[in-house]
């Protein structure tokens, strides 16, 4: 098994939507937490992660140009993650379809945790 790293990205609005209200974040929360306890049950759930704080800066290239994030340059912003186990890309990649966030405009990057020798 592999470990994959799922990083959570949605724009302000839709965060908005999901967590504007505390009826709608109870709500959120819940579909998180069942799809959490779900991946975990299976064997598949390395690290549970951590929410990140919606503030933050972006440092770039050689002459490190700060700019104001965490956004990707859609005005994305990464939320959390988590870190799950698979046999591979495609099984981990599966595992992500569950997550409540496709749900509304967000989206889950899939990465692979690099090897590297000790």
């Amino acid at each position: 098994m592999s470990e994959y790293v799922f990083l959570f990205r949605a724009n302000q609005a839709d965060q908005r939507e999901h967590m504007g209200t505390p009826e709608r974040a109870q709500a959120s929360m819940g579909a998180w937490l069942t799809w959490i306890r779900e991946l975990e049950a299976k064997g598949h759930l390395k690290n549970p992660g951590q929410p990140l704080d919606l503030a933050g800066k972006v440092v770039r290239g050689a002459k490190k140009v700060v700019t104001d994030g965490p956004y990707a340059e859609s005005k994305d912003m990464v939320l959390g993650f988590i870190i799950v186990e698979a046999r591979d890309l495609a099984q981990a990649t599966e595992l992500s379809m569950g997550c409540p966030m496709l749900g509304g405009s967000g989206s889950v990057e899939i990465r692979p945790v690099a090897k590297y020798p000790a």
